[in-house]
């Protein structure tokens, strides 16, 4: 690797260890075996490195995430909301890092219109892969209305879900809560509807 590929490993180590915001310039190059003027040269500033690895640990959380939920043998006995569920929470154990970051980097974006413009885009594409993979179908073969519908509606609960799980484990809901809670969503959404 280049010092380019060693800063951006060093500051996504810092990133997992410390956080975005109490990642130091110094703190990246001790852990990249690097020099304080590789940050400038290949990218401009720490903030503009911290937002790089923002964006490649996101990247990493999807791809495990994606392959965590895709992971499942459809012959698999049981309630198969029961069983997505349990594979999304299961991803906080072995990616509490990735889920910390993603959600640290909702709030760093305020303050960083590129890091907002970035997230948006990857946001987009979560969207869609969470469609794309609920449905079965290529990503490219969904049409908006499923991406805007599906996907956007399964990323915000996933969202939340981690969320609650991040903050309050002992009292974040099961796997089979969320399905239940699911269900009676659209128990109530239908009994709303005019006859």
């Amino acid at each position: 690797m280049g010092h380019r590929e060693d800063l951006l490993e060093g500051a996504k180590r810092c990133l997992y260890e410390k956080g975005y915001a109490r990642t130091t310039a110094r703190d990246v190059v001790a852990v990249s075996n690097t020099n304080l003027g590789s940050i400038g040269y290949h990218y401009g500033s720490i903030r503009a490195l911290m937002n790089a690895a923002m964006l490649s640990a996101i990247e990493d959380w999807g791809d495990a995430v994606g392959a965590a939920l895709a992971a499942e043998p459809r012959d698999e006995p049981g309630d198969p909301l029961v069983r997505y569920w349990r594979r999304v929470i299961g991803t906080l154990d072995a990616h509490r890092d990735l889920w910390l970051a993603s959600v640290e980097a909702m709030i760093q974006s305020e303050r960083s219109p590129d890091l907002r413009a970035q997230l948006a885009e990857g946001m987009e594409q979560g969207r869609r892969g969470l469609a794309a993979l609920l449905t079965g179908r290529e990503e490219d073969g969904l049409d908006e209305q499923t991406v805007r519908t599906l996907g956007a509606v399964s990323m915000a609960l996933m969202s939340g879900v981690m969320t609650q799980w991040l903050t309050d484990p002992s009292r974040a809901p099961s796997a089979e809560q969320i399905a239940a809670g699911v269900r009676a969503l659209s128990t109530v959404a239908a009994a709303e509807q005019p006859r």
